[in-house]
């Protein structure tokens, strides 16, 4: 649980192996996923470490699975996925097996699919034979003429037959023409059936073409034009006799071809089937080969060639882990020498590594989106598990929106295996089902904020009865469209709604958006200066972790000083307003007694010009002599306090470190040793201390980055706290959506009393639920969405979040194969 606030601690370790046990023991590693090796090498050429003739293998090996793949696929073969636990990375030993099988299979493949081409070849040219030969008769027909000494037709002419693709006749009858000079007599006919390219396995039309001509130098000049056509010639016998002799030779080749062809087939779908049962497993296990040796050409050889050296971060908890996974490895391999694991001292930053779930996952991505967090920085993860649904829902407060959106979310988590398994490759649907416990959180919280607002698709739930009382007659009720229930007279109970908003609220017409707008601000407000108060009390934590004794001094403490005693003194005066002040002026009008006047809704003061009044050292002019102008007694002199103390806390922030840091140097420089409380303000990891440069340069940089925090801290507490304004903004907008989604399609339908109304709310239904999905829950929540992850990013995280680290990522079989299937995908 450490690390869910705090990265992991990590240490760099340099690791010695005995050759012989090295592929072994990183297998191990792999399988483990807990190590992060650093390049050892990395001013040699890729093509020029050790393992590189390895790792071309396993290149080699890839590319043949990749293609027996492809072939799989073009048959529609189902690839079987790997039953139970992942298989383990094979010996090296067993490579050449694999090789060899792999090679077997590609060259049986390729003969296969060339003979069957072959085939398919043959078998186009004999059935565009056939066409001909069936096609022509009708032409010989027109242009033969009986030899009365033979009895023979014969033909005057000299011809061609052939056939040639259907969308080339118009220009090849053109330039036949052309060329010719219309010495030449085209006939055609369309062979229906559709004819398959062997080369392309596609379906092509084609036509049957014969060209009467007379004359060598005609029939040369037809040839050519033949050729490039591409128009493909055949013998056609010109005895009608001779044709039917030659169809009925080549049905009888057709037949046998088509026996072959199945026999082909047959035996290319046994072998692409039986590839279909291992090709998943043989993917990942030369993927691990492959893996192995690229890890291992990050490793260094020692003098003796028997020794491969290593450095690798690993988390500090997990070093026995490792321990025992580099001990399996080495009785793997039948090795004798046990594997060595020293840690090693460095002034490097070590990477940032915090430990997550499937349900911790996203909120930590969302982290990382920002900024990967500075070595052993608190962690903003566990808190934005509450505060980034909370907030959501509090501009998306809403009871019947909420709940679809709660609905969605717990699909996705009560169907996670069998979504997982489907590997859907659509990136929107990707995004959301990685963010399915955050979808599932919001909406549950939105649903809790819309119970408070008493919020259902712009409508109330009156469970326990309303608080207020009509006292109008109906005449006045039908007549005045503006009324408003006044808190002086009887209308209210003076017994509030025991949860949420009363009811009556969602009816009020002329007064219900003033209501909710002083309402929701207020609260937006309350919850921003916690919200910020919470991150500076963060910063705390870091200071003392990384015994940043000045910075407790000159950054927290002013800083969380000035937030309170200016903006968490305006949310207690809301508060105080809230007790000490009525919702009525009943007891200025008809009470006598000025306590009761001045505890009255008249008397209350405005908050905003309260503040404003306070920050310009100003008195409100009073215009109401009735009323006390301070709230509490010693109002005014505590705000000039507040103001002055706050003030006073900015050159604490702005000078205050420079001087401790400056006076710090001059101690050590009379002690003579060199400058280093920079260093140490730095947080250097595991206590090590980077050596400063010039101390004038160093407190000049010191100077610099203390005025540029100081500015933002003060006039971000400021903008900060009006940016939390848009958790009401967005709340009103959509509930404000809503109301007119309702209003104009949902309510028209629910007027109509007669058979009509059923036939109009039923189309009107789809409309408003499409609008609804499309719109309310959808686009708003994707607003609400980015608005709070604005407000955890730069208000929040900015108070103690530096952000500057980098990812711990491990050698991890695991991460290895699932981004390998996804680019296959």
């Amino acid at each position: 649980m450490g690390s869910l606030f705090r990265s992991e601690e990590m240490t760099l370790c340099q690791l010695f192996l005995q050759s012989e046990a090295a592929y072994a023991c990183v297998s191990e590693l792999g399988e483990l996923g807990l190590v992060q090796f650093r390049d050892l090498n990395p001013d040699v050429n890729a093509f020029q470490r050790k393992f590189v003739n390895e790792v071309r293998r396993c290149d080699e090996m890839e590319r043949k699975l990749r293609y027996l793949e492809k072939e799989i696929r073009k048959d529609g073969i189902p690839m079987l996925e790997i039953p139970g636990e992942c298989p383990e990375a094979p010996q090296p030993r067993e490579m050449i097996d694999l090789e060899a099988t792999f090679e077997k299979l590609e060259n049986e493949l390729r003969e296969v699919n060339q003979n069957a081409e072959a085939l398919k070849r043959n078998f186009l040219e004999l059935t565009e034979l056939k066409h001909i030969l069936r096609k022509t008769q009708v032409f010989f027909d027109e242009r033969l003429y009986c030899d009365a000494d033979t009895g023979v037709y014969r033909s005057p002419l000299s011809f061609v037959a052939g056939v040639i693709l259907r969308e080339r006749i118009p220009a090849f009858e053109r330039m036949l023409w052309r060329a010719c000079r219309g010495n030449v007599f085209l006939r055609q006919a369309e062979i229906d059936m559709p004819l398959e390219d062997p080369s392309s396995s596609d379906n092509v039309y084609k036509s049957v073409f014969i060209i009467f001509f007379q004359g060598d130098q005609l029939k040369t000049r037809v040839k050519k034009i033949c050729e490039g056509f591409r128009a493909t010639l055949y013998p056609c016998p010109e005895a009608p006799a001779d044709r039917r002799e030659m169809a009925m030779g080549v049905m009888t080749r057709i037949e046998d071809l088509n026996t072959v062809l199945g026999q082909t087939q047959d035996h290319r779908h046994r072998v692409l089937v039986a590839a279909a049962k291992n090709i998943k497993n043989w993917f990942v296990k030369v993927r691990k080969i492959k893996a192995i040796y690229h890890t291992l050409n990050l490793f260094n050889l020692d003098v003796t060639q028997k020794c491969l050296i290593a450095e690798c971060w690993v988390p500090a908890l997990d070093l026995e882990t490792i321990q025992l996974a580099l001990r399996r490895g080495t009785e793997r391999s039948g090795s004798s020498v046990p594997p060595i694991l020293n840690r090693m001292e460095t002034l490097e930053d070590p990477p940032t590594y915090n430990r997550t779930n499937k349900f911790t996952f996203a909120f930590q991505n969302l982290i990382y989106a920002y900024g990967v967090a500075t070595y052993r920085e608190v962690n903003p993860a566990p808190y934005t598990i509450i505060t980034f649904p909370f907030l959501f829902a509090v501009m998306f407060g809403d009871l019947g929106h909420g709940a679809l959106m709660a609905a969605f979310g717990f699909w996705m988590c009560y169907k996670e295996k069998p979504l997982q398994a489907k590997k859907i490759d659509s990136e929107i649907w990707n995004i959301f089902f990685g963010g399915r416990y955050i979808i599932l959180l919001m909406g549950l919280f939105s649903m809790y904020t819309g119970i408070i607002y008493n919020d259902i698709f712009s409508k109330s739930l009156n469970i326990f009865g309303s608080s207020w009382k009509n006292n109008y007659n109906e005449s006045t009720l039908t007549s005045n469209k503006i009324l408003q229930l006044n808190p002086d007279s009887n209308a209210y109970t003076q017994t509030p709604y025991p949860f949420g908003v009363d009811p009556v609220w969602q009816l009020a017409n002329a007064n219900k958006i003033i209501f909710m707008n002083a309402y929701k601000m207020k609260i937006s407000i309350i919850l921003g200066v916690f919200h910020m108060l919470f991150g500076v009390s963060l910063s705390m934590w870091n200071y003392v972790y990384f015994k940043r004794r000045i910075s407790i001094y000159v950054e927290f403490i002013p800083q969380i000083m000035f937030l309170t005693l200016l903006f968490f003194y305006m949310v207690l005066l809301m508060f105080i307003k809230w007790t000490s002040y009525g919702s009525s002026g009943e007891g200025y009008f008809n009470s006598n007694d000025p306590e009761i006047v001045k505890s009255s809704g008249y008397c209350a003061p405005s908050i905003l010009i309260t503040f404003i009044n306070m920050m310009l050292f100003k008195k409100e002019e009073n215009n109401r002599p009735e009323c006390d102008p301070q709230m509490f007694a010693g109002q005014f002199f505590i705000q000039k306090l507040f103001v002055i103390v706050a003030l006073l806390c900015v050159p604490v922030m702005l000078l205050g470190k420079p001087y401790f840091v400056w006076k710090e140097q001059k101690q050590r420089e009379r002690q003579g040793h060199q400058p280093v409380e920079a260093a140490a303000e730095n947080g250097a990891a595991g206590g090590a201390v980077v050596p400063a440069a010039h101390h004038d340069e160093d407190l000049t940089e010191v100077f610099i980055h203390q005025s540029i925090h100081t500015i933002e801290y003060v006039l971000g507490s400021i903008s900060h706290t009006a940016s939390y304004l848009r958790l009401w903004a967005l709340s009103l907008a959509h509930a404000q959506l809503a109301e007119v989604a309702w209003n104009m399609l949902l309510r028209k339908g629910l007027m109509s009393s007669d058979f009509e109304g059923g036939i109009i709310l039923y189309v009107v239904f789809a409309g408003w639920a499409a609008i609804s999905v499309a719109i309310l829950v959808l686009m708003e929540g994707l607003s609400a969405f980015l608005h709070t992850l604005r407000l955890h990013w730069v208000e929040f995280q900015s108070k103690f979040y530096k952000g500057e680290g980098y990812l711990f990522q491990p050698f991890s079989f695991e991460i290895i194969l699932e981004s390998a299937g996804q680019g296959d995908e």
